[in-house]
């Protein structure tokens, strides 16, 4: 072996290896990151009617058959969160409509009128609130990520400030001012405290979820 060929050699394992310690140190429990879904059960997770309507399937939370919610009601926080971080990868089908919501609570069957919605919408259906909306705030017209492929959710919550990303790219920044004005029927859609909820929609609306995990923020 050359030496030209043996340093890239060495420069190639050098990054690989810091790779590899970069991706197992990332959302490490030392961080402050804790995970919200087993990967094999849904338990710590409650639905609020219709629980066929979501099933764990390949280390999924597949969200099928119809509209119904699906609550984090497990261990983490005492499932009460205000500041906070949470990180999610997510896959829809085309045609599919799901979100996910927080500061809500499970208040029984029918729309989640508690918190806000960070909306998940196929750039076929016919809601025209895309992917990346903070659902009837904040609303996008073309869903930041495609069907058929995963891509990331991140929701931050600090004081009055929502931050949302899909894979990595903001497409909302906003800050809840001291007298929100909000449409009917969404006048609790305001910043307080709860926990987390999956929303299963239309009968043909099929959309996946993992790795779900939460970092506490400082109040």
């Amino acid at each position: 072996m050359n030496l030209n060929l043996r340093f890239l050699t060495v420069v190639s394992a050098v990054i690989l290896l810091a790779g590899i310690h970069e991706s197992s140190a990332k959302d490490s429990p030392d961080d402050g990151w804790q995970t919200l879904f087993d990967g094999k059960t849904l338990n710590g997770w409650t639905a609020n009617e219709k629980p066929d309507s979501f099933v764990v399937e390949d280390g999924c939370i597949h969200c099928r058959n119809g509209f119904a919610h699906l609550f984090y009601t497990g261990p983490v926080n005492h499932a009460v969160f205000t500041n906070f971080e949470l990180r999610a990868e997510f896959k829809t089908a085309p045609g599919a409509n799901s979100g996910i919501f927080f500061h809500t609570a499970n208040e029984g069957s029918g729309k989640v009128t508690k918190g806000y919605e960070a909306q998940i919408c196929s750039p076929t259906h016919k809601d025209w609130r895309k992917t990346g909306s903070l659902y009837a705030i904040v609303d996008l017209k073309e869903a930041a990520a495609p069907d058929n492929k995963w891509s990331t959710f991140m929701i931050r919550v600090e004081g009055k400030h929502i931050t949302l990303k899909v894979n990595d790219q903001t497409t909302v920044d906003y800050t809840e001012p001291a007298n929100p004005v909000r449409e009917k029927g969404r006048e609790r859609r305001l910043l307080s405290s709860g926990t987390f909820a999956l929303q299963g929609h239309d009968a043909t609306s099929q959309t996946w979820f993992r790795n779900l995990r939460v970092k506490v923020l400082p109040d």
